[in-house]
Order: structure tokens, then C-alpha cells, then sequence
């Protein structure tokens, strides 16, 4: 179809789509969303025949597009913080019931995270494209298929994985860990099996809302959620004697309960009266080919990065004084892993904004929406890690007493700097790349860059030129220096007009493919 035809149609559709604009429940502000408030400008300027860009929407300004943003990434930040902070709590508890159950319960955690819960994060992620598209183009009912077939697929994901982990005391033996942790773990593990599954629920509704700028709401739900936990803990340990298995048990409840809660607001709050209509459908059990490609190219994006630094902590393992390496590495990571929580909000936001205007096809505003995040994520990692490097001699202290350690944090603290630099940029392209779909792509360079160069200069520094763990963050920064490259060359030549059509033809496809009741209100033929 050429520009022309395109543009008369969307002009036949215009009336249409400025009524379904001013139906929107109290322009989503009840709701959390942040894209609400300008609905009734919006349709006003639809009605009286402004001239408009893509969708029929006004092009926002600078200032709009980074309060947008900034209404987006900091209740995903502080969402991913409590959903953090869960697992702080359940190590907190279980290191007070002695070093063996410590020891078993971090085993498993870090187990059932690589082999479990990133795969589905990874998955789901592919709702960020369609989920994210199909709202901007206004194809509201897809939202729902998406999230049940979402959840089908990743629910089939676990099957495999439940097994894999009922194998698990097996493969830490294998592997070459002690009988008594290997067996404590695989406990903890077995009770943590429903946290997997709820898992697959959780993560897809956390897409669905994410896509449509509907945010306070999960970082609500996400609070009440850790208030549970913690409550369930102490009752679980103290007070019925369950010991470890209680907090495994606790989080797997407290995973359920933040799903019962999103799952609740969806239905009974009038934010998704567009975007969940007509409930289960069996449509989302059909075309699934699409989205497992997709989602496929979505979780060995994100895992092989998440993986390389996992290799990083057992290649500390392997140093000459491990103990002190890998205490040292563990403060780094913790420290790094804390800071990135700023980056996975503002990944959010570009997300979600990009998706959004490419669906709704508006190239410029995917231009800027662009610029202000990586400008804004530029100038947050500049402020976190000179504020690190200015503590540096005191920031050990904070995790450790442990002189010889706090020395030692000292000294990586200027690799753990460049590291949240690289993180900044990264994280927020990563988010443009899910936006766009490009996580093919994606992955292609994350191989590429901790695979081919990252891990690989790491191990030749740490382990033949004698740098120890400097040689570890090394090869991490390496890895990430070339990601940041691959990634902004990828983002710097890209023909935004392009993929606006790309995103067109991905709707048109989607939609022909159900039966669709609402085509009335979509702005594409």
C-alpha cells in the first residue's frame, strides 16, 4: 500500500478513532496510565482537522515526552526493586538458620534463576513488540491474545523445566557440589517449583500493562506482594518451625499473590475495558509459530547476556584465592545489579514508547522518544557512577568489615564504574531493539560481544596475564563496549519510516489471522 492510500484511509478512520479516544475511562489517570491526560486534546484536535502526524495524534514536545518517560521507568524501577527485594528477604531469613542452609538456599536461587526465570523474562519479552505495537496501532483486542498465548506458551515452557529441576540434587553432584548442600538445594528448589509456574503468568501480565503506560499499578501489587512475604517468612520459620522449605514456600505464595492481585485489577479496574474484552479466547492457541519465533529470539537475547556475567562468578571460583575474589566479585555484581534497576525502568520506557509510536506510525516521535531516553539515561549513569568512584574507598564497608575485602572493592570500583556507564546505554537499547523487534539482532550481537570477546578477554587477563578479578570486569566491560557499539550502529542507520510499515504489515498479519470484532476502531484498514 503507498503513502497516499495509506494517508486517505487513516483520514476515513479519524472520526472513529477520536470517540474511542474520548471513551477512554478518565483519560487513564484513574488507572496509573501516563498517557491519559492528553486524550480529550487529542480527540479535539482530530475533530477539528489539525494536522497531525501518522495516527492522527499530536507530535508531543520534549518536555512531554520526558515526563512520559519518566512516569513510565520510575514505577518499574521501583517495581523491579520490590520484586528484588523479595529475594533479599528470603536470604535474609534463611542466613539466620545457619551457613549449610545459606549456602544451599543461594545455590538454588541462582539455579532456578539461569535455568528458569530468565528464560521466561526472555520470553516474554516479546510481548514488548506485539503487545506494544498492537497498542499504538490501536488493535486493542490483540492485547489480550497476545498475554493468553503468552501465558499458554511460557505454562508449556515449564514442563521441561520442572523435570530438568527435579533432576537438579543429580546435576550439582555432577557438577561437584558437596552431598549435604546438593540435597538442601534440591529441596529448596521443589518448593520453589509453583514460583515457576506462577512465574509465566506474571511476567506476561507485567507486559500486557507495561505496553499500555499503565505502571503504578504494579508497582502497588508488587508492595503488597513483599508486605506477604515478609509476613509469611517469619510465620513459616518461627512460628511453624518449617525452616528453609518455609521461605521457598513463602516466595513461591508471594509470587502467586502478585499475580492474583495484577490478574484482579485487570478485571475488575476499568483501565483494560479496551485491551481485555472478551476474556479466554481460542484464538490465542492458534498462530502460535509467529510469537514462539519471536519469543525465542527474545530469551536468548536476554540470557546470553545474564549468563556471561553467571560465568564470570564461577570463573572467580577458579582464582587463586577465591574466598576473597569471589566476595569481592559478589559486592561488585550486587552493587551493579542495584544500579541497573535504574536502567531496566528507563529500558521500559524506551519500550514501551517506541512500540507504541511505531504501531501508531509515527517515525518522528520514535526519533525522539530516542533521543530523550538515551540523553536521560546518559545523564543518570554519569551522576551513579561518579558517586560510586567518590565512595570508593568506603563503599566496601557497607557489605563487608572484612578489611582485606573493602581493600579489594576499592580497587574494582573504577571497572565497576565503566561497567554502570556501558549498562546506561545498554540497557535502554536493548529496550529500543524489544520495541522494535529487532531481538534477533539482539541476540546475534550479545553472542557476538560476551561469547567471541567479553568472556573470553577475561580469562586470557585473569588467568595468563595474572589480573585476577580485574581481569574479569575487564573482559565484562570489553563485552559491553562492543554491545554498546553493535547495538547504537544498528539504532544510528535504521530507517524509522521503514519499520513503521513493518510494524503495519505485523498488525495487518496478526489481524487477519483472528476473528476480529472491534475492527471499526482500528486506525489501519
Amino acid at each position: 500500500m503507498d503513502g497516499e492510500s495509506r494517508r486517505s484511509l487513516l483520514d476515513d478512520f479519524q472520526d472513529a478513532q477520536a470517540v474511542s479516544i474520548l471513551r477512554a475511562p478518565n483519560g487513564g489517570e484513574a488507572c496509573g496510565s501516563v498517557t491519559g491526560p492528553r486524550n480529550e486534546q487529542r480527540a479535539k484536535q482530530i475533530l477539528g482537522g489539525e494536522k497531525t502526524e501518522g495516527a492522527g495524534v499530536e507530535m508531543p514536545t520534549i518536555g512531554e515526552e520526558i515526563k512520559t518517560q519518566v512516569l513510565i521507568a520510575l514505577p518499574m524501577i521501583v517495581m523491579n526493586l520490590l520484586q528484588f527485594s523479595i529475594l533479599i528477604v528470603s536470604v535474609m531469613f534463611v542466613g539466620h538458620l545457619g551457613s549449610l542452609e545459606l549456602a544451599s538456599a543461594s545455590l538454588a536461587t541462582s539455579v532456578t534463576n539461569v535455568l528458569g526465570l530468565y528464560i521466561l523474562m526472555g520470553m516474554a519479552g516479546s510481548l514488548e513488540t506485539l503487545c506494544g505495537q498492537a497498542y499504538g496501532a490501536k488493535q486493542y483486542h490483540m492485547l489480550e491474545i497476545y498475554v493468553q498465548r503468552a501465558v499458554f506458551v511460557l505454562c508449556c515452557t515449564c514442563v521441561p523445566l520442572t523435570i530438568l529441576f527435579l533432576k537438579i540434587e543429580s546435576i550439582l553432584l555432577l557438577a561437584g557440589q558437596t552431598p549435604e548442600i546438593s540435597s538442601k538445594a534440591a529441596e529448596y528448589v521443589f518448593w520453589l517449583l509453583p514460583a515457576l509456574y506462577a512465574s509465566a503468568f506474571l511476567q506476561p501480565l507485567i507486559k500486557f500493562l507495561q505496553t499500555q503506560s499503565i505502571v503504578r499499578p504494579m508497582a502497588y501489587c508488587a508492595a503488597a506482594a513483599l508486605a506477604i512475604h515478609v509476613l509469611l517468612c517469619w510465620f513459616f520459620v518461627f512460628k511453624l518451625g518449617l525452616g528453609y522449605r518455609g521461605v521457598a514456600m513463602a516466595t513461591s505464595i508471594s509470587y502467586w499473590a502478585n499475580v492474583v492481585l495484577l490478574a484482579t485489577f485487570v478485571k475488575v479496574s476499568n483501565c483494560c475495558d479496551r485491551t481485555w474484552v472478551n476474556g479466554i479466547s481460542r484464538e490465542a492457541f492458534t498462530d502460535l509459530l509467529p510469537f514462539m519465533r519471536l519469543s525465542v529470539a527474545s530469551t536468548v537475547m536476554l540470557c546470553l547476556e545474564y549468563w556471561a556475567f553467571e560465568i564470570m562468578v564461577l570463573a572467580a571460583g577458579w582464582l587463586a584465592n577465591p574466598q576473597l575474589e569471589v566476595s569481592a566479585l559478589a559486592i561488585g555484581l550486587n552493587t551493579s545489579g542495584l544500579s541497573y534497576t535504574i536502567p531496566t525502568g528507563l529500558s521500559a520506557a524506551a519500550s514501551t514508547r517506541v512500540s507504541n509510536e511505531l504501531g501508531a506510525g509515527r517515525p518522528l516521535a520514535v526519533r525522539r522518544a530516542i533521543k530523550v531516553v538515551l540523553t536521560t539515561s546518559f545523564g543518570v549513569a554519569i551522576i551513579v557512577s561518579s558517586s560510586l568512584f567518590l565512595s570508593r574507598d568506603s563503599w566496601g564497608f557497607i557489605f563487608s568489615k572484612d578489611l582485606e575485602v573493602v581493600s579489594k572493592v576499592s580497587t574494582i570500583v573504577p571497572f565497576l564504574c565503566c561497567v554502570i556507564l556501558f549498562d546506561g546505554f545498554q540497557g535502554v537499547l536493548a529496550g529500543i531493539f524489544k520495541g522494535a523487534g529487532w531481538q534477533d539482532a539482539g541476540a546475534m550481537i550479545n553472542f557476538t560481544c560476551f561469547y567471541v570477546f567479553g568472556i573470553p578477554t577475561g580469562m586470557i587477563l585473569s588467568f595468563y596475564f595474572g589480573w585476577d578479578c580485574k581481569g574479569l570486569w575487564t573482559g565484562m566491560i570489553t563485552g559491553l563496549g562492543i554491545q554498546v557499539i553493535g547495538l547504537s550502529y544498528i539504532c544510528s542507520r535504521t530507517n524509522w519510516d521503514e519499520q513503521t510499515e513493518i510494524a503495519y504489515t505485523r498488525q495487518r498479519k496478526a489481524r487477519s489471522s483472528t476473528d476480529d470484532v472491534h475492527a471499526a476502531e482500528s486506525i489501519y484498514p
